[in-house]
């Protein structure tokens, strides 16, 4: 006999339940809903209304203008969202209304339908079931039943549609109800409550921001989700604290970034079928999820600052704070290619970058060109410097020149000055000469020893110049670099000579012109001629080609049969419009043409000529400030220390000579400066700066190196160029102080001369009261008399 199982209590009770739950025996227990005694808080209005206040300054305070007037008008129209949020105290005996008024659902339908019985008399009436419409509203059907009609069938539809208007109109007046009650809990809300609400909302993100930051920065092996939570928020669609959210956002990825990503270029191969380590997958997978994310950032970057480039026939008006997105999505991108410039993406994110040089927002040009000088000074590959060049280049050709001056002033930043074009070919005729030296000695060396050796010496070599291809490499690349910075220049001088970055062009020829091609400089000597004989270029303009032609003719240009004394004159002309009010900033260049001019070509420099320029320097001392005037008096020391042409300038007596000095003429050979003297010395000599008084007596004793009228140390070996920075007064502050002026008494000595006794005999009778009885005195008929 078989054993019974054992059940347990709880299985057996579940049975019995489920038993009598069939039969219909089971009763079901009802539990009342317990009521939640809420405990009102009685409070004080005094303390409420103090609080309030205070954190109503503090708010204000914290809270721009612009948010104000935004939160003023979301208030008076009563459409801010922060309105759903705030649940305002309502007093009893406004409630006790509402449910009067409105009562409960339950009483309401009753009501309708002991209504439609009383208006439909003795007739059947049957409930449907209500409908919802799409307008949202839920109308209760009705149909009357008669006994004729319960045979037929026929007039339901019709009783329907009475019943629906009549029910209709009573659903308007519910809809109503309900209106005004909406109407009666829009309540005006405070400032402070909205700026409360504002501030709550927006420190929850500000948290959730900083921390998902924090511990991305700590392990960002294992929080790499949190990228993902990162860039959602710089998709923020809450119009309340969308733009604080998306810039909080931004910045705490840019700083992520800068902080986490490597300084070398990641490659992405697929190895298939080859087994790695646990910690090379590790590494590879976090590579693979960190280049992801850090493509997706560029992309919602790129999106951000995409409203600053408007194209030809977009009219829409664009936010304020949709350009101010923009420009910190520009800013991010500049700051992401100068920490990391050889990282993944930096590429594409330079040749997004190249046409913001030329927007109209001046904010956005300036931090382009800063970041882009940042590259070519630090850039030591020279690959990605080279990259920026070809795309400058096809953005000028493509714009017709008609671009901001940005465009090309960030090439003066190249570090170009040590390339020289023309070693090109000699390197070529150097490393065949090489090659040719080996097979030589490999075909003409017939014993061993002797060949050995030789190939030794001959393969050490070449190892040797194999160690510099890197070296190499990169002198190929800044050498390109060369060649495409001058074709734009040329470019620019043949084809937009009336440009407004013509001035720019002007001083990069001026700074690289030593790097051209000698097959160049012909050229560029008569274009540059043929500008400035037009007549058009500014000071500046003019100045930049008087050193470029001649940085050209110091160097390799020596050789060339060009005569520059059109050059001289320009110069020469242009010394007497330089001073210290609007042409000031151009001095320093000119002090750099003067060195070049007068101290380095002195040997081809005639002595009239010389002469001629040192008189209209120091007559330009006179106009300018103390470090342009020591500069150019440094200049004129530095002459008369090298040779004893200009002490002629020095003789105050002027008769020896075959005419008289004529400033007026532009020509330096025939203003006969030789006829004249350094008379502005002695008005130097009385220089408010001290050192301006030293020099000028320097030189006005002929520039002894020792004695009376030398000069100290201090002064004595600074070049023109570092008298120039050295005492520049642009901090506002005078090296050294210079002294107050004293103040002179003066006895005043009065002595009255008359030429006649008969005048002086009447002044003396002014004082007599008769003259002066009749009110009015003709002194001419006095005198006369």
């Amino acid at each position: 006999m078989a054993k019974k199982l054992k059940i347990s209590a709880i299985k057996r009770s579940n049975q019995k339940r489920t038993k009598l739950m069939k039969q219909g025996k089971l009763r079901t227990r009802r539990h009342r809903a317990k009521k939640q005694v809420q405990k009102v808080v009685q409070s004080h209005p005094e303390s409420v209304e103090e609080e309030e206040s205070d954190h109503g300054e503090d708010l204000l305070n914290m809270v721009e203008e612009d948010d104000l007037q935004f939160l003023e008008k979301a208030i008076s129209n009563k459409s801010y969202n922060l309105l759903k949020h705030i649940h305002l105290d309502e007093t009893d005996s406004s409630k006790d209304k509402k449910r009067k008024s409105k009562g409960t659902v339950e009483e309401l339908y009753e009501n309708n339908v002991s209504k439609i019985i009383e208006e439909k008399g003795n007739k059947k009436v049957r409930l449907l079931l209500p409908t919802k419409t799409q307008n949202g509203m839920i109308e209760k059907r009705v149909m009357e039943v008669n006994d004729e009609d319960n045979e037929s069938g026929f007039g339901e539809e019709e009783n329907e549609n009475e019943n629906e208007k009549e029910n209709g109109h009573g659903h308007e007046s519910e809809n109503e109800d309900e209106d005004e009650d909406e109407n009666e809990n829009k309540q005006p809300v405070s400032m402070i409550e909205l700026l409360a609400c504002r501030k709550e909302a927006l420190t929850s993100k500000r948290l959730k921001i900083g921390l998902l930051a924090s511990s991305l920065l700590e392990t960002p092996e294992n929080k790499s989700d949190n990228f993902k939570l990162l860039l959602e928020f710089m998709e923020e669609s809450d119009p309340e604290v969308y733009i604080s959210v998306r810039k909080l956002a931004t910045v705490s990825l840019l700083e992520v970034f800068k902080d986490i990503l490597p300084s070398y270029h990641i490659l992405q191969i697929q190895q298939e079928g080859i087994k790695l380590k646990k910690d090379t997958l590790a590494l590879q997978k976090y590579e693979a999820t960190l280049l992801r994310y850090y493509k997706h950032y560029l992309q919602k970057l790129e999106k951000m600052s995409g409203v600053l480039r408007k194209k030809k026939g977009d009219t829409r008006i664009i936010k304020e704070q949709e350009l101010e997105l923009g420009k910190l999505g520009i800013t991010c991108m500049c700051d992401l290619l100068t920490t990391h410039p050889y990282f993944n993406y930096s590429v594409n994110v330079a040749n997004f970058l190249i046409p913001f040089l030329d927007n109209k927002h001046e904010y956005v040009r300036q931090e382009v060109a800063k970041c882009i000088s940042q590259i070519f000074k630090e850039d030591k590959r020279a690959e990605l410097s080279l990259t920026i060049v070809r795309r400058l280049n096809q953005y000028v050709k493509a714009k017709a020149h008609s671009v901001h001056s940005e465009v090309m002033s960030v090439l003066l930043c190249l570090r170009i000055k040590d390339i020289n074009l023309d070693k090109e070919k000699e390197e070529e005729s150097k490393q065949k000469k090489l090659m040719s030296h080996k097979q030589r000695i490999l075909a003409l060396s017939k014993r061993e020893r002797k060949k050995n050796k030789k190939l030794e010496q001959v393969e050490k070599e070449l190892l040797e110049t194999k160690a510099e291809e890197n070296k190499q490499s990169k002198q190929k690349l800044l050498t390109e670099i060369t060649s495409i910075v001058f074709t734009m220049y040329f470019r620019i001088l043949k084809q937009a000579p009336n440009s407004k970055i013509l001035s720019v062009c002007l001083e990069g020829l001026a700074k690289f012109a030593h790097c051209i091609n000698l097959d160049f400089y012909q050229d560029l000597v008569t274009a540059i001629d043929k500008l400035m004989d037009e007549g058009n270029l500014r000071l500046r303009d003019q100045l930049h080609c008087i050193q470029c032609v001649f940085t050209i003719l110091s160097g390799q240009g020596l050789s060339l049969n060009i005569d520059p004394y059109r050059f001289y004159v320009h110069l020469y002309k242009n010394l007497i419009s330089i001073h210290c009010g609007k042409t000031h900033p151009e001095s320093e260049i000119l002090i750099k043409i003067l060195v070049q001019v007068l101290i380095h070509r002195r040997k081809r420099i005639t002595p009239n000529r010389l002469i001629a320029f040192l008189k209209r320097m120091a007559v330009m001392t006179l106009q300018s400030q103390h470090n342009t005037a020591l500069s150019i008096l440094g200049v004129v020391k530095q002459s008369m220390q090298l040779g004893k042409t200009a002490n002629v300038l020095l003789d105050t007596d002027c008769s020896t000579g075959d005419g008289f000095y004529q400033p007026e003429l532009e020509e330096p050979e025939c203003c006969n400066a030789h006829c004249t003297a350094l008379w502005e010395l002695a008005a130097l000599q009385r220089h408010y700066h001290s050192a301006v008084q030293k020099i000028a007596k320097n030189i006005a004793w002929s520039v002894p190196p020792t004695g009376e009228g030398s000069l100290p140390v201090e002064i004595a070996k600074l070049t023109p160029e570092e008298l120039y920075s050295e005492y520049d007064p642009t901090g506002v502050v005078f090296k050294p102080a210079v002294p107050a002026p004293k103040k002179t008494t003066t006895k005043k000595i009065i002595t009255h001369h008359f030429v006649n006794n008969k005048f002086r005999d009447y002044v003396n009778s002014i004082n007599n009261i008769e003259l002066f009885a009749d009110g009015y005195v003709d002194f001419y008929n006095e005198y006369s008399s």
